[in-house]
């Protein structure tokens, strides 16, 4: 039987206004991501990362996460066309996949080009900090 942490006691505080914006503050100041993970870490005296979280970076990762997504579809797009390719025996049927091709073609530059300039933005933004 696999042992799984699950967590099921829990801990009610009440707090005061202040002590909540000090605990907010307190938790802002650290790299995690979760209200209830810090306070657990807190209450169990285990070491805490401080610092700040680098929203910026977090938004980068979440854009480099959905343009991968994006290329992913455009390579799956294109190894379909290929295999389409491979299966035409008439001159007509390969004159229709080249016109479907062409449009594909440039809907992959397009996306190639947003890709640059979010690159090149990111990277400009980058080297003024």
């Amino acid at each position: 039987m696999i042992n799984k942490n699950n967590r099921t006691k829990r801990v009610y505080i009440r707090l005061t206004e202040g002590e909540y914006h000090q605990l907010q503050k307190q938790f802002k100041g650290t790299t995690e991501h979760k209200l209830s993970a810090y306070a657990r870490k807190m209450i169990l005296q285990k070491p805490l990362i401080a610092g700040y979280r680098n929203l910026t970076a977090e938004a980068l990762m979440i854009e480099f996460a959905r343009l991968i997504k994006d290329l992913n579809g455009v390579a799956n797009n294109f190894n379909q066309a290929v295999h389409v390719l491979h299966t035409l025996q008439h001159p007509a049927q390969f004159s229709k996949w080249l016109q479907t091709y062409q449009q594909e073609k440039n809907i992959l530059l397009r996306d190639i080009q947003s890709i640059r300039d979010f690159i090149n933005k990111t990277a400009g933004i980058w080297l003024q900090s």
